[in-house]
């Protein structure tokens, strides 16, 4: 028997599309968005608070806006480009088949501030409880009139369901509702090509939408099944293979040469970060991963730990480029503190492909934060959601430390439930700082230890060594005598051998069980 429960939008709980807060920004009674330049040259400009480049990020990415209720979208679909991706007024449709209810509808809501993200505005929304989504028209024929029947009303310009659709789902379910319909899966690929912004990044993306576009390549009407002539048919088919292939062929042929060359340029750039990689390996620097799912806040604990002013928003995959940072522990050690793309549920396989180069950053990290939104109505599922996402890329073997952020927002009932669930987990809040000094000592205890302990006379003269301890290694011990620095410290292997000539007592490897 099949069920169909409506999930609609609460416009009363809403957030406002303004950046309410932030600075630079006022509020307007209209709803729009008023920002105030400073001038350079007005004396009391310095009263004015310097932006971080996270903030210009952000008025970057609200300087242009949609004005609701003026669409340009045509009313019939078979005029539409097939490559534009334009979200306006949209309608939720999502097929329920494992799980509660309370689960679906989780999915449902996710998938509302995804589209919101993206730009769009979310009128309705449905989900079908069926044991499998139906092969033609993912909800069924009956229901996809039904489905009709509430764009019409509504107005609806896009469907938006929750699932990867196969093409040919896709194009039935277009014909029967008379709108463009949209998966989950070129939805997030739209927001990361919205959110994208350096060279490589972009790139990334270009390759998971055209890797995702070439089993779906199809024109409106039969605009790409007719076929072009060779050289002697006027020109057109100039570039094509023979006679007789049609549009939609070398559409497919361009698409493919386009994909090997990004995924030559992304190679190269892998190179480069490679070669930053093995720099730092062969510095023995450790490094440390924020990793979890999107908007839980990691890029604010960047900022906290580091200072790092990278842009922070309330929104999903408000961050897409990997940003690392250097960092030092109470004891002086220096390590580097990295921000990773954020995880979501039925993330696409082609954005994991395409983003692989950037997640090896996880998988060769010494210790992995795994930051968990603790306000969020089911933690659980973005734990495992971000744990599938780690088996992927072979990052499991790495060590893991859960850290719930965003605390000052859930309730006392949930802290107790998660802290009984994910036992050791720490609990923290970017926000108001609350817990920062206990992730910072985390993190110290979690970085790996130097091997080697030595005590070492250095004297007045090699002032050089002395500051290579303090910056490599972790000083026990330190006081001035009159015959130069007496230190106590753990060390490199190499910075060892440097020092050995001044030792006091004989330099020995520490025993494996205290290391």
């Amino acid at each position: 028997m099949e069920v169909m429960t409506a999930y609609r939008r609460n416009e009363e709980t809403a957030e406002p599309a303004s950046q309410a807060g932030d600075p630079g920004y006022d509020d307007q009674p209209d709803g729009s968005i008023h920002l105030d330049y400073i001038d350079a040259g007005d004396p009391d400009a310095a009263d004015e608070p310097d932006f971080t480049l996270g903030e210009y990020d952000l008025s970057e990415r609200a300087a242009l806006r949609r004005v609701a209720g003026l669409s340009t979208e045509l009313t019939d679909i078979t005029e539409v480009e097939y490559r534009q991706l334009r979200l306006e007024r949209v309608v939720l449709v999502g097929v329920w088949t494992t799980g509660t209810l309370t689960e679906a509808e989780n999915s449902m809501h996710e998938l509302a501030r995804l589209a919101e993200t993206a730009g769009s505005e979310v009128l309705d929304g449905l989900v079908q409880r069926r044991d499998r989504p139906d092969p033609a028209t993912y909800i069924g024929s009956g229901k996809a009139k039904e489905l009709r029947d509430i764009v019409a009303a509504t107005g609806a310009d896009t469907v938006i369901c929750d699932g990867e659709l196969t093409p040919g789902q896709l194009r039935q379910l277009e014909q029967v509702v008379k709108v463009k319909v949209v998966d989950r899966t070129a939805l997030i690929l739209d927001i990361f090509a919205q959110h994208a912004r350096s060279r490589e990044g972009k790139a990334q993306v270009e390759l998971a939408q055209l890797q995702y576009l070439v089993p779906r390549l199809r024109g409106w009407g039969e605009s790409l099944s007719r076929q072009v002539g060779g050289r002697a048919a006027n020109g057109v088919g100039i570039g094509g293979r023979g006679p007789g292939e049609t549009k939609l062929e070398i559409d497919r042929r361009r698409i493919t040469a386009r994909m090997a060359k990004l995924r030559k340029e992304i190679s190269g750039m892998k190179t480069a970060r490679d070669v930053k990689r093995a720099r730092r390996n062969s510095n023995e620097v450790p490094s440390v991963v924020l990793a979890g799912y999107t908007n839980a806040g990691k890029s604010s604990l960047l900022n906290r730990l580091t200072g790092a002013g990278v842009l922070v928003e309330n929104a999903l995959f408000a961050t897409l480029d990997p940003t690392v940072r250097r960092a030092d522990t109470t004891d002086g050690r220096v390590y580097t503190l990295s921000d990773t793309v954020g995880f979501v549920r039925h993330l696409p396989h082609q954005l994991v492909e395409a983003f692989r180069s950037t997640l090896e950053e996880v998988a060769s990290a010494d210790l992995i934060l795994h930051v968990v939104d603790a306000s969020d109505e089911d933690p659980e599922a973005q734990i495992q959601a971000v744990r599938e996402v780690l088996s992927d890329i072979d990052a499991l073997d790495v060590p893991e430390q859960i850290v719930f952020n965003k605390a000052d927002n859930a309730d006392a009932e949930t802290v107790l439930r998660l802290r009984s669930l994910v036992p050791g987990a720490l609990f923290v809040s970017a926000l108001t700082g609350a817990g920062m000094a206990e992730l910072a000592a985390l993190i110290e205890a979690g970085l790996p230890r130097p091997e080697r302990a030595v005590q070492v006379l250095l004297p007045y003269t090699r002032g050089d060594l002395v500051a290579r301890i303090h910056a490599d290694g972790e000083v026990l011990s330190e006081e001035h005598t009159g015959d130069g620095t007496l230190i106590s410290a753990r060390v490199r292997s190499e910075l060892a051998s440097a020092v050995e000539q001044f030792a006091v007592e004989r330099i020995a490897a520490v025993p494996a069980g205290e290391r």
